[in-house]
């Protein structure tokens, strides 16, 4: 079975994009595993805005929707969007379902890229497998948070940390479903 992860930068106070939706404080100066972690993938499950986000990056850099990262499938969580681009695939009914569907299919890790809803959902019905978080040493003080609330406890268990010299702690977690 294929792992999920869900791998993005967050603020020391939990926050996954600014009040204004901005991510400008994330570090892009060096690779900070970047690389070894798209070596681990061949996937992406991406919700309906990271998509549009990702998309107007791709433009603007050789079609990668993330520095460096590789061609990947990638599947557009979405039940607004008619239609998506290249050989991307639309995931419009029963996403969760779906995802289950795909995490059985051959193949490396996939990454859960965002959004928020997405990941919710997707936390919600224990499909994340494992957590990439690169702690970024800045208090957004607002915006939008990474975890929203729960009804139940999740056990993690610490599987790397990493310290770089910017002040970012790269942290892997793989969670205890029970």
């Amino acid at each position: 079975m294929r792992k999920v992860i869900l791998g993005l930068a967050v603020s020391l106070d939990g926050y996954i994009e600014g009040p204004n939706g901005e991510y400008d404080w994330c570090f892009t100066d060096q690779d900070y595993g970047l690389n070894e972690f798209f070596s681990r993938i061949d996937a992406v499950f991406i919700g309906r805005k990271s998509y549009e986000v990702a998309q107007a990056y791709a433009k603007e850099n050789d079609g990668q929707l993330a520095p460096g990262m590789p061609p990947v499938k990638t599947y557009v969580f979405s039940t607004t969007l008619k239609s998506v681009n290249g050989d991307a695939v639309l995931v419009s009914h029963n996403a969760i379902d779906e995802a289950r569907k795909i995490k059985t299919q051959p193949g490396k890790a996939i990454w859960l890229y965002g959004g928020a809803s997405l990941t919710d959902a997707f936390m919600q019905e224990g499909l994340v497998d494992e957590l990439w978080l690169s702690v970024h040493p800045i208090l957004l003080g607002g915006g939008k948070l990474l975890f929203q609330s729960r009804n139940s406890r999740t056990r993690l268990t610490l599987l790397e940390n990493r310290t770089y010299d910017t002040g970012l702690v790269s942290l892997r977690y793989q969670l205890d479903h029970v």
